[in-house]
């Protein structure tokens, strides 16, 4: 390259290229050049969180819908919030090499629908067992990425009425018995405390966990809402939450547990249209 710029008084490096194409007889093709990679991702932010969800998979016919029904879940339309990643990475601690897992993906969403973060759920790939109920035998089965607080993973469009509860699996019990029902799962005791509400949104109900931690998520949330002159009314299940009512109860039993507990204009709204 320096002879042919010395030869022909190049000063731009382009034009020596150009020189030494036309003396190779190369395609100019040939000498492309790749397309630039994106940069990584900060590690635990939003935009990591949206890759992942990207590079995931729609949960039909995968180990993440294996482990929903195994779990009791049956009803699974509008369920496009979930993903399947079927190699995910898992780091036990910051000494231990990086392990991989299957993992269900799961979208946290603000209020404008915008992925701002997501649960992974990692799976066992050898089935399903009622001591871990179908999560991996590592120690943290769940972590989450991104911006969480007061986000959620979201079950159905909300207008004016909208169910909140800790756990993905507590919600899409719910929705089994309530399937037009639009919840959202908060992920935690401390961040359904901390849930945001739609402009549109004039009735909550509180699907509670049956532990401390719910009750004092249920204790704020309440306080919230009816500081934002929202109605709020508490499902609380028969058991420790509502996929353990699912599973050991029914789906029967479950609705009609519901049911009671419900405004009446609600249960011809949404428990006998799910019937």
């Amino acid at each position: 390259m320096d002879v042919i710029r010395e030869a022909n008084g190049f000063t731009a490096f382009k034009d020596v290229i150009a020189e030494a194409r036309a003396f190779l007889r190369s395609p100019v093709s040939d000498y492309e050049p790749a397309p630039r990679q994106a940069s990584p991702a900060p590690k635990g932010s939003p935009e990591a969180a949206r890759r992942l969800f990207a590079m995931s998979r729609p949960i039909s016919g995968t180990l993440a819908e294996a482990y929903l029904r195994n779990r009791g879940i049956t009803g699974l339309r509008g369920t496009g919030s979930l993903r399947f990643h079927g190699s995910c990475y898992y780091l036990p601690d910051e000494v231990s090499e990086t392990e991989i897992w299957p993992a269900l993906i799961a979208a946290v969403t603000n209020l404008d629908g915008r992925i701002v973060g997501v649960q992974r759920t990692w799976l066992d790939p050898d089935g399903f067992d009622v001591t871990r109920l179908g999560k991996a035998p590592i120690e943290t089965p769940r972590r989450a990425m991104g911006d969480l607080l007061g986000y959620g993973v979201r079950f159905g469009l909300t207008d004016d009425v909208m169910a909140a509860g800790e756990g993905i699996e507590t919600m899409l019990s719910l929705r089994c018995a309530l399937s037009d029902l639009p919840t959202v799962a908060a992920l935690s005791a401390a961040h359904l405390a901390a849930i945001q509400f739609p402009n549109t949104l004039r009735r909550l109900y509180i699907a509670r966990d049956d532990d401390e931690a719910g009750d004092t998520a249920t204790t704020t949330l309440i306080d919230r809402a009816v500081g934002a002159g929202l109605e709020t009314i508490i499902l609380s299940p028969v058991l420790g939450d509502f996929n353990e009512d699912l599973r050991s109860l029914g789906l029967d039993h479950l609705q009609a547990a519901v049911r009671v507990q419900m405004a009446p204009q609600d249960v011809a709204r949404f428990v006998e249209c799910s019937a």
